[in-house]
């Protein structure tokens, strides 16, 4: 790879990667090798270092697309690519710490859980809802609205029947369902988006009580949503990327 230019095998052999690898990424325009008198593809100084560049962003677990984007600049700023990638990377670790968790708990439990008859079973459904809300958002939630509201919150939570708890997650799902729909109309004060929005209202509701909700609450916790990784992730993943957005603009546009 010193030398001032390599043929496609002589690269591959240097790099340690596959000939038909180097000409995929010519086939995507990743590395383009020159054509020598005879028609053979050379390698020059600049597609090796190239290909060093790229062999390092792969190695990161980059996308061929976003490593072709940034190399295409007329001044790839490689470092801030990785500085964006490593807060992803660190963002999804988070999220997969919890999930292994959440995990663990669930196998020490699993053959208390199967001894359990269904009414206790049903209790320390609620028990361990309530505590994983309070893990991923209590110290949030209790900054935000006070011990008092998220406390009640909780007890309400507990103390639901079966039947209100099953009501609470089918409402939970029609929300989901509304927006998805919603975001298709793309129009925030659409019909489809006031319905959408009076579901995630009545499902506050469930979970504050009657008396605590207000429309100047409903407003701050949707803006909430999107200081939040996890609540942007909660919704995007259930109805596709910009749905917290959307739904945060369907709030703003409808609720006075």
């Amino acid at each position: 790879m010193d030398q001032m230019s390599c043929t496609v095998s002589q690269l591959a052999d240097a790099a340690g990667v596959s000939v038909r690898t180097l000409r995929y990424y010519g086939q995507i325009g990743l590395l383009t090798p020159e054509r020598s008198a005879n028609g053979y593809r050379t390698y020059g100084q600049d597609e090796v270092r190239r290909l060093q560049h790229i062999m390092l962003l792969r190695s990161c677990g980059l996308a061929l697309a976003d490593i072709g984007s940034v190399l295409s600049s007329d001044e790839p700023d490689l470092e801030a690519l990785l500085r964006d990638h490593l807060s992803r990377l660190e963002q999804q670790a988070q999220q997969l710490a919890q999930t292994i968790r959440t995990t663990k708990v669930a196998l020490d439990g699993l053959e208390e859980f199967y001894n359990m008859n269904d009414a206790e079973r049903f209790e320390k459904l609620k028990r361990d809802s309530v505590q994983r809300f309070e893990e991923e958002f209590g110290e949030e939630s209790r900054a935000l609205y006070g011990d008092d509201v998220i406390d009640e919150a909780n007890q309400r939570m507990l103390s639901m029947s079966k039947l209100a708890w099953d009501a609470k997650e089918e409402l939970e799902q029609r929300v989901k369902d509304a927006l998805t729909q919603a975001m298709a109309t793309n129009d925030p004060a659409s019909a489809e988006a006031r319905m959408c929005v009076e579901m995630h209202a009545q499902w506050i509701r469930v979970h504050w009580g009657e008396g605590a909700y207000t429309p100047e609450a409903h407003v701050q916790l949707a803006n909430g949503y999107l200081a939040d990784p996890r609540f942007i992730e909660y919704y995007d993943s259930a109805c596709g990327e910009g749905a917290t957005e959307f739904l945060v603009r369907a709030i703003e546009t409808n609720i006075h």
